[in-house]
């Protein structure tokens, strides 16, 4: 029973990751649009803020689908 659990919450945690790094992206997005974040932002500051947002988010999605991919290998 144990093992079955841990896969489900294994597979949840990815899922989850891809859409916590859906959302990075999109706020990414809305900093960049915005500049807005929690208080005004500066273009200086605004443009680096989303695309640091946004590589993070990529890189998120990305190591889910590792994780998924090597788990459905074993």
């Amino acid at each position: 029973m144990l093992p079955l659990f841990f896969v489900f919450l294994c597979m949840t945690f990815n899922l989850l990751s891809i859409v916590v790094g859906i959302f990075y992206i999109a706020m990414g997005v809305f900093v960049i649009n915005y500049k807005f974040f929690v208080v005004s932002l500066e273009d200086n500051i605004a443009y680096p803020f989303g695309a640091l947002l946004m590589v993070y988010g990529i890189f998120r999605i990305a190591r889910a689908i590792y994780r998924l991919r090597k788990k459905d290998e074993a």
